[in-house]
């Protein structure tokens, strides 16, 4: 190729992207129709979820019940009974459901609740709903079921989605991180999970270790009013106008129709689930005796208004956590999927160093990070979180407890283990779970949802959890030389000075990576 001709074939390269850029901020979303407000069912005791639940409410003075879910089994088939058990509402807002096995499982579920009676209302987020649109449309096609997607896209699909986010990066970079379950409005699951095998331990490669809660009592309702908060905003969409072609027809109502044919199918699962009421009944039963009942409060972010967003404040979540970091006498005990602090959150943890609380920190590894570039930010001020007083570790992908996170016949011999969990414990008194991750991301743009509670018998359960995988062969411990230098350790007095377990080509992406301050929106 002559010099001509590449100079000719750069120019029109340059003239497609940019033509593809003017389209794309052409594009506009679609006028949202003036619907009618919706609110969550409120009158539990009129369903029989609501009776098998009333007996443990009794004599609690306003404290709620607390299950916490560490393994993904356990999660699933929880979120399963309670479908099955609905008789009048099911309220479900997640950032990601995948169309996997666990995701396609309770979708069509969720279908067979409604073909009951009961009303399914679906929030999700739009950034990772690509190629799930026509299987969503088809459920919305269900008079019972309404599904909204929310701050979406104009552009629906391919790479002009992705550039969407240059010409409306404000409005776009703002998500709804929040995942909440709530059925009948007598018991809701909240906490880190999405929805998708690699959270219930049925990824063949790769499981997260996560946590979330089963919640009874009065903070159920402040569930359903998060969730009625983001389904009324001016951000959440119904999925018909997004896809308007889909709602015309094109043979949705067949294809709910095939849906109904599978819903049975537990191809993949590794237990089958409660299918019927009966069954959950059974099931919820087991479960309700060890609710751990204690005051507590939710906090959840209020949905995005783009033209009142103040992207370097705060919210309200990350209010709570600095809150509860302040009051902290002796001990701070993390565990975050990702963890990247800015000067002020540095400022923070000199701070409570220097009056004697001890913070100790888990995190992924490079090795175990799904994200590189989230890695990277962390990378970043990793040094910085040492000098300053915090205690680092980092998961190892072949963690030795991995058989007992992971309830997966054969996975951790083959498989490897990352960090998906948003949980502290501060003084062994109180804990803080949810979808907040201690990132720049969750502080200040993403909308995120957290449960304080107050129990020392929970604090100390999950104390031990947390300190459970930092021991050495569940963790490098990341310290710092006297000449600044950094290095893993691990058992029989093994370490590196540089990330274990990795590859030249992964290191040199995230150091190269590291090098750039966006820190605030990984």
């Amino acid at each position: 190729m002559t010099a001509v001709s590449k100079r000719a074939l750069c120019a029109r390269s340059i003239c497609i992207l940019v033509a593809i850029l003017f389209i794309q901020g052409c594009a506009q979303l679609p006028p949202q129709n003036a619907s009618p407000l919706s609110y969550a069912f409120d009158r539990p005791e009129e369903t029989r979820l609501g009776h098998q639940v009333q007996p443990y409410l009794q004599n609690q003075s306003g404290d709620s019940g607390f299950y916490i879910q560490d393994a993904g089994r356990q999660a699933f088939l929880q979120r399963a009974a309670l479908i099955e058990a609905a008789e009048q509402s099911i309220d479900a807002q997640y950032y990601i459901w995948n169309s996997d096995v666990s995701g396609t499982y309770l979708a069509r579920r969720l279908l067979v609740a409604a073909d009951r009676g009961v009303r399914v209302r679906l929030l999700l987020d739009d950034v990772n709903l690509d190629g799930r649109d026509t299987m969503f449309a088809a459920l919305d096609q269900h008079p019972n079921i309404e599904i909204a997607i929310y701050n979406p896209f104009a552009v629906r699909s391919g790479i002009g989605k992705w550039l969407s986010f240059i010409t409306d990066f404000q409005r776009l970079n703002q998500r709804m991180h929040n995942k909440t379950f709530v059925v009948d409005g007598a018991l809701g699951i909240m906490g880190g999970r999405n929805i998708g095998d690699e959270y219930f331990d049925l990824h063949p490669q790769v499981n997260f270790r996560d946590r979330d809660v089963l919640i009874a009592g009065p903070i159920v309702a402040d569930l359903s009013a998060n969730f009625d908060a983001f389904w009324n905003s001016a951000s959440s969409y119904p999925i018909s106008q997004l896809e308007p072609d889909a709602a015309e027809g094109q043979g949705l109502n067949a294809q709910l129709d095939q849906i109904r044919v599978s819903a049975s199918d537990t191809a993949g699962l590794t237990r089958v689930p409660p299918q019927n009421a009966t069954s959950a009944f059974e099931y919820m039963a087991q479960v309700l005796p060890v609710l751990t009942w204690a005051e507590g409060e939710l906090v959840f972010d209020s949905p995005v208004v783009i033209s009142q967003a103040d992207t370097d404040r705060p919210q309200r979540s990350a209010q709570a956590l600095h809150k509860l970091v302040e009051q902290a006498d002796k001990e701070i005990l993390v565990e975050s999927a990702y963890l990247i602090l800015g000067d002020d959150q540095l400022d923070i943890l000199r701070k409570i160093s220097a009056r004697g609380v001890h913070v100790s920190a888990l995190t992924n590894s490079l090795a175990s990070n799904d994200l590189t570039t989230n890695h990277a930010g962390y990378a970043r001020r990793r040094g910085a979180m040492l000098a300053n007083g915090a205690e680092l570790y980092e998961l190892r992908p072949d963690a030795a407890a991995c058989s007992s996170w992971i309830e997966m016949p054969g996975f951790c011999s083959n498989g490897a283990v990352g960090l998906h969990a948003k949980s502290a414990v501060f003084d062994r008194k109180t804990l803080y779970i949810g979808s907040f991750n201690i990132n720049l991301r969750s502080i200040y743009l993403n909308s995120e949802t957290v449960l304080v509670i107050h129990s020392p018998q929970l604090a100390e359960q999950l104390a031990q959890d947390i300190e459970a995988a930092m021991v050495p062969e569940n963790s490098w411990r990341v310290t710092r030389e006297g000449d600044g230098q950094l290095l893993w350790s691990a058992d029989e007095g093994q370490s590196w000075t540089h990330e274990p377990a990795t590859g030249f080509w992964r290191r040199f992406k995230s150091g190269l990576f590291s090098l750039l301050p966006m820190e605030k929106y990984l």
